[in-house]
């Protein structure tokens, strides 16, 4: 994770995680600037490449070899990463709004988003079609689609694609492939399947030399694609039967169960409506330093800007163009140098894939009829490009990009000494710390109208005072760590679910918290930010759980790390402690395993972005509705799943219950990719010490190869419950905390009878 051993003077922020900024992200990490906070703000952990896309489509390449790792991109340049959708932007006070985080400050912005087909105001259009474009709304509907064909006797299935250049070719050709194949494959006919392109203008590739247009027409033809040219779609209406009608303004009407748009370009509206310069069309203008022409401060590449000098076609070979100057200039402005023009070429070398693993290469009026060595091309090409932005040596051969180490000891000046006092000079200071909470206190209230706290946040009293209501019991606990994401937001989001658990395995109520932050050191204002953040989360899922933060306490240090004390309430008899367990019940685990190692190949730069996106999710699941859950059905003991890893936990319920245990390895739910993980060998730093586990293990010799076996030792952070019910309960229990969100929740073994030797029986069955 992030440490600095500068401080933060400047937030550089990148909306968006095109080709652009891809390659800016590698180069930030090969040639980072001191003091320089990164952050980029995308929706999605990874971005389709488009070169790729058609490939991917037809079945040709799969979802990770056509994707860029983001995840991996961002942790390689040390960028916080903010999963999120930017939805307007305060330009007066540089601010960022998404739509489920709070806002983001910067310094300095760069867009790059892409762009959206123009629905214009066709009815029906927003409805019924799919866009192409964002891709992963895009693909999501396609595999849903390829997997219907596969799995069910497929009536005659059309598919209408609007739009006739060259995305809607390419689609329309790769589409084919894919459903002929899966068509022969279920020993159907591929009659079954017509493909209709719609297209406004007598031609198709309206942009291309005439020589392209004819070939093309000619390879659609070929295949068998219904071409309706000179046609203009002005409605799509629902059908019968789940289908949709395609309505022409020549009175064509098609039928089609899916409809697929890929008409020009647009720009999403947040962009005119913030005040930056736009053309009609509603893309940003830039200069030729890729700077925009109204706010110097804001750059913007690829699709979603149009250069004022030199405007060119939306095409993903001048977003990728475009990535070392737009990361050479973000690096000159920051330092205050001069910039450097970008003039991207007139002409262009086109590689259009036919679907069939061919392709047509075309520059100017120079054309090449589809052939395979044309797409040997091609794929080395985009291969290639991934490759650099993939799992290589990224820390080596430069030259490969260009990188000049024009900057070699460049840095911000730092207007704050070097030196960092200890002690209570190292707190953070009193002002930041309440303007962050008023700020919070603003947009989500902390501790309204309760009346057990005595003395909280809104007094200036030494401690926080909370009333005890006779007849309950105080249950307290405390957790804090380092950051094991770039996102403080999230951080603090996890970090509450994590200090909570201790509070609701023990069959408590949280009634209030106390908390301890350290925030990297930084000017004033990126402190605050980076509390803000961080506080902000929190307190989200401490005022969902009704326990209010009422104090705490902060400091300043090398890397971000946050933990809470918690306060919780308990009835005496509702109390669940681990000596609970009793013979004849039955063990359930409400989360998969595996974060502690996922994390641990995150750091050393070997876990996909989704393999981490799963394992953030269930970190932000909280543990509070299963514990509830678990005691309306029986449950005598409960513990949480932490640093101890499963089998340390579950150790200590059998020791202080007196029972033994068999458990089914095959049962136990395991996050995505950590089986992979702990195969090459990556293990948590935790992993040797919780392994002393396994000497309380009855047959561990005889099940040490189950690719399970060492999840069991694995520390995990905001982990699930381990509760043990009575076995009626089971599959009531689990239908219901099925029902509440817990997926992965099942039985993963039985309480026994207590046994002379090692309590422990792993079950190496499925």
């Amino acid at each position: 994770m992030q440490q600095y051993s500068q401080p933060i003077v400047k937030d550089v922020v990148l909306i968006g995680g095109g080709h652009s900024h891809a390659i800016v992200l590698r180069m930030f990490g090969m040639q980072p600037l001191p003091g320089v906070r990164l952050t980029l703000i995308t929706p999605t952990s990874d971005t389709p490449y488009s070169g790729m896309l058609p490939g991917h489509i037809a079945g040709f390449y799969s979802h990770e070899e056509c994707h860029i790792d983001l995840r991996k991109l961002a942790n390689f340049a040390q960028a916080q990463l903010y999963i999120d959708e930017v939805v307007g932007l305060d330009l007066k006070n540089h601010k960022i709004f998404c739509a489920n985080r709070p806002n983001v400050h910067f310094d300095v912005l760069s867009v790059d988003i892409g762009s959206t087909p123009a629905t214009i105001s066709i009815p029906g259009a927003a409805e019924y079609a799919i866009a192409a474009k964002p891709v992963p709304q895009l693909l999501k509907h396609w595999y849903q689609l390829l997997e219907s064909v596969a799995t069910t006797t497929q009536e005659p299935l059309s598919i209408g694609i609007v739009g006739g250049g060259a995305g809607g070719v390419e689609l329309a050709l790769s589409m084919q492939t894919h459903l002929h194949e899966i068509l022969c494959q279920n020993q159907q006919s591929t009659q079954n399947l017509a493909i209709h392109l719609f297209q406004r203008d007598q031609k198709l590739l309206p942009r291309y030399h005439q020589s392209v247009q004819r070939l093309i027409k000619e390879i659609l033809t070929k295949h068998g694609i219904d071409l309706h040219l000179g046609e203009t779609v002005c409605e799509i209406a629902p059908k019968h039967q789940e289908r949709l009608e395609i309505k022409c303004e020549s009175g064509l009407m098609i039928e089609c169960q899916k409809i697929f748009w890929v008409t020009q370009a647009s720009a999403p509206q947040w962009l005119k409506t913030a005040g930056l310069a736009t053309d009609e069309q509603g893309f940003i203008l830039v200069e030729d330093t890729l700077q925009s022409q109204s706010h110097p401060e804001i750059f913007a590449a690829g699709d979603v800007a149009t250069m004022v000098n030199h405007p060119r076609p939306k095409a993903g070979v001048f977003a990728v163009r475009q990535g070392k100057p737009l990361f050479e200039n973000l690096q000159r402005f920051l330092l205050g140098k001069s910039l450097k023009p970008y003039r991207p070429q007139q002409q262009y070398l086109s590689l259009i894939g036919t679907g069939d693993k061919k392709a047509i290469a075309t520059r100017g009026s120079f054309t090449l009829p589809p052939h395979q060595l044309l797409w040997r091309w091609k794929d080395w090409i985009d291969r290639r490009f991934m490759e650099k932005l993939g799992t290589g040596d990224w820390g080596l051969a430069t030259g490969d990009w260009g990188i000049e180490k024009s900057f070699p000891n460049s840095q911000f000046p730092i207007p704050n000494s070097q030196f960092h006092c200890a002690g209570c000079g190292s707190k953070v200071g009193g002002t930041i710390l309440e303007r962050v909470l008023s700020r919070i206190q603003q947009e989500q209230p902390i501790a309204k109208d309760r009346e057990d706290i005595i003395i909280g946040l809104d007094a200036l009293d030494d401690a926080a005072v909370v009333e005890i209501p006779k007849g309950q019991l105080l249950v307290q606990t405390i957790d804090y760590f380092r950051t094991l994401i770039n996102d403080p937001y999230i951080f603090g989001q996890i970090s509450a679910n994590h200090c909570l658990s201790d509070i609701f395995a023990m069959g408590a109520t949280p009634t209030s918290v106390l908390a301890i932050a350290t925030i990297p050191y930084a000017a004033p204002a990126k402190v605050e930010e980076t509390l803000y953040q961080l506080l902000s989360g929190a307190v989200k899922v401490l005022n969902q759980a009704q326990a209010p933060l009422i104090g705490g306490h902060t400091t300043e240090g090398t890397e971000l790390a946050f933990g809470l004390t918690c306060n919780g309430l308990a009835y005496p008899d509702k109390l669940l402690r681990k000596s609970g367990m009793q013979p004849g019940q039955v063990l359930i685990l409400t989360k998969a395993l595996g974060t502690g190692i996922l994390f641990a190949a995150q750091m050393r730069g070997l876990a996909k972005g989704h393999w981490i996106d799963h394992a953030v999710e269930s970190m932000l699941l909280s543990n509070q509705a299963a514990a509830t859950c678990l005691l309306q059905h029986g449950a005598t003991a409960c513990t949480d799943v932490t640093g101890f890893g499963l089998l340390g936990h579950l150790i200590e319920m059998v020791q202080a219950s007196h029972v033994a245990v068999e458990l089914q390895l095959a049962a136990i739910p395991i996050l995505p990719g950590a089986t992979e993980t702990a195969q090459k060998g990556i293990f948590s730093s935790l992993q040797p010490e919780n392994l002393q586990a396994s000497l309380k293990i009855q047959n561990r010799l005889q099940v040490e190869s189950h690719p399970n076996y060492p999840l069991l030792f694995d520390p995990q952070t905001a982990g699930g419950l381990l509760a043990s019910i009575p076995e009626a309960q089971a599959t009531p229990c689990l239908a219901a905390l099925q029902a509440l969100g817990y997926q992965y929740s099942c039985v993963i073994g039985r309480i026994t009878p207590p046994v002379i030797t090692q309590p422990i029986t792993l079950i190496d069955k499925d």
